[in-house]
């Protein structure tokens, strides 16, 4: 029997070719384990209505880890617009299932990884190596919107002088989205990133916020930073703006460490530091809990370089990397990112976005031939 039980979950478009390039690179490293395929993505929401089946979850229970691939995700009319004929009218409404797998599992902690390795062409600068710490569940991508919005609702929201601005605008041209977080949940993802910084010895951890405009949820995560960050005094703590902290990521990377912001901050600020260590190809991540994670690449589907055995495989490679350090497997998971280190630095390989012709599965063999 296997030593472990993986969720082998491809999705759409290009996570198909990014997950098939990585299966003999774990098969190579001798990573012990048991796949099975779960059904998820753009094609079973066309036909059945649900792009994550409840039959996928009961897998994800019944493993230990799952590695996922890319998901397309459209918005709602465009979505409703796609089903079978026969569920046209059925008031189905498409929701994400990454972010229903994170609720669904409580994967709080999204962990991305933005290094730089040598001899990549695509990097902004050399030695640039931060960690990205994204609040996963709460946020602005909590899922709480309302359009049109109900009269319960907007009664509530007119409690609120601020609201008479928008007195005049009839219900169903009002749209709103919330941005809902827990003293709770802001504890955890800064004292995750500061566990993270004490146990690799990182001297800072900076947090992505915009507390002078969102001064309710942006000074509850500037409150429970500045209570975290006193259990940890080897440790600096920096607050800095969203706006403000794009610009400083472009013009000194180099300063940063740790970083740690909610959801939809952190997505922003990771995605920007993808780009400076070589972009999406390169983007690895973990959506980790207490009890279990799913692993995926930060890139999309890609529909349009989807059968070309294109695009680049490192981010999903670097993201199986996680999975099974994650799991333990310490040892395989150093050898597999020196291997990795190694096919950059040579630079005998590279696909289209390095500026080369490699293949998708050309790339994944380099890996190999470096294990």
């Amino acid at each position: 029997m296997a030593k472990y039980k993986i969720a082998w979950m491809p999705g759409d478009g290009v996570g198909n070719e990014v997950m098939d390039a990585t299966r003999p690179v774990l098969d190579k490293l001798g990573f012990d384990a048991e796949y099975t395929h779960v059904d998820i993505g753009w094609e079973f929401w066309k036909k059945e209505g649900n792009p994550l089946p409840d039959r996928s979850l009961k897998v994800l229970h019944e493993t230990d880890a799952c590695l996922f691939g890319a998901i397309t995700s459209k918005p709602r009319d465009e979505a409703a617009k796609e089903l079978d004929p026969s569920l046209q009218d059925k008031g189905l409404s498409y929701f994400s299932p990454i972010v229903r797998l994170r609720q669904e599992f409580d994967l709080h902690t999204s962990l991305r990884p933005c290094k730089a390795y040598k001899g990549n062409p695509l990097n902004l600068k050399d030695d640039i190596d931060i960690v990205v710490f994204r609040e996963n569940t709460e946020g602005s991508y909590g899922g709480v919107e309302f359009h049109p919005v109900p009269d319960n609702v907007y009664e509530a929201l007119c409690t609120n002088p601020k609201m008479h601005k928008f007195d005049a605008v009839p219900r169903d041209e009002l749209a709103v989205s919330t941005r809902i977080m827990t003293k709770h949940g802001c504890t955890r993802i800064v004292r995750n990133a500061f566990e993270y910084a004490k146990k690799y010895n990182r001297p800072s951890v900076t947090l992505v916020e915009k507390p002078n405009v969102l001064r309710e949820t942006g000074g509850l995560m500037t409150r429970c930073a500045r209570a975290v960050a006193k259990d940890y005094p080897g440790i600096e703590l920096w607050e800095t703006n969203i706006d403000a902290m794009c610009m400083w990521l472009v013009k000194n990377p180099n300063s940063y460490d740790v970083i740690v912001a909610e959801n939809m901050f952190g997505d922003i600020v990771s995605d920007l530091c993808a780009q400076l260590v070589g972009g999406l190809g390169f983007a690895a991540s973990g959506n980790i809990g207490d009890n279990y994670a799913v692993f995926e690449p930060t890139h999309g589907s890609a529909p349009k370089y989807y059968g070309q055995n294109k695009v680049n495989p490192m981010a999903m490679i670097q993201t199986a990397r996680m999975m099974i350090d994650w799991l333990g497997e310490k040892e395989m998971a150093a050898k597999l990112e020196t291997a990795v280190a190694g096919v950059i630095a040579e630079g005998k390989a590279r696909t289209y976005d390095m500026g080369g012709n490699t293949g998708t599965m050309e790339m994944a063999q380099a890996v190999i031939a470096k294990l």
